[in-house]
């Protein structure tokens, strides 16, 4: 029988770095993306893999006086910011994993594909479903356009709770 040797043995930390899944969460104040993480994250501690959170600051249609705009978008980023430390801190205290945090300001899904173009060690979009209704402008977009994507398109369902996502996770 011919010996081998495991994949991993003949790679450097660098390079078993780089094949370590990476799950992007984007994080938001909905219960939708506070499930897309839970699942992240517990594919990630379940796979020895990563989560990297990117917080959305939405671009604020123009007002007339720069200042008024200037601190309605410093406000916007503010809470943006405090959101993804606080599901970081979450995620490190739950789970161990401490998440690359990213906030970007911009149309959604145009900074979640220039943060896709930055990051190609990216190995799963998690986006999370609405409950109710529409299932929200990211999984429409994605979904809508998931053959062009770089990664694979991991979508929770809105009306599962956190032990169905345990259970599946």
């Amino acid at each position: 029988m011919v010996g081998t040797t495991s994949e991993a043995e003949g790679t450097s930390g660098a390079e078993a770095r780089a094949k370590q899944r990476v799950y992007l969460v984007i994080m938001d104040d909905t219960e939708e993306s506070a499930r897309a993480l839970r699942f992240a994250a517990r594919r990630a501690v379940r796979t020895g893999g990563t989560v990297h959170i990117l917080a959305l600051v939405p671009r604020q249609e123009f007002v007339v006086f720069g200042s008024i705009q200037a601190t309605i978008e410093g406000e916007a980023r503010e809470r943006a910011e405090d959101l993804a430390r606080a599901a970081a801190g979450s995620l490190a205290d739950e789970s161990g994993l401490r998440p690359a945090v990213a906030v970007r300001t911009g149309s959604g899904p145009q900074v979640v594909r220039e943060y896709l173009g930055e990051h190609p060690e990216v190995s799963a979009l998690v986006l999370g479903a609405a409950a109710d209704g529409n299932p929200g402008p990211l999984v429409t977009h994605f979904t809508s356009q998931i053959g062009q994507l770089p990664c694979v398109l991991m979508i929770v369902p809105g009306g599962i709770d956190e032990r169905g996502i345990d259970s599946f996770s």
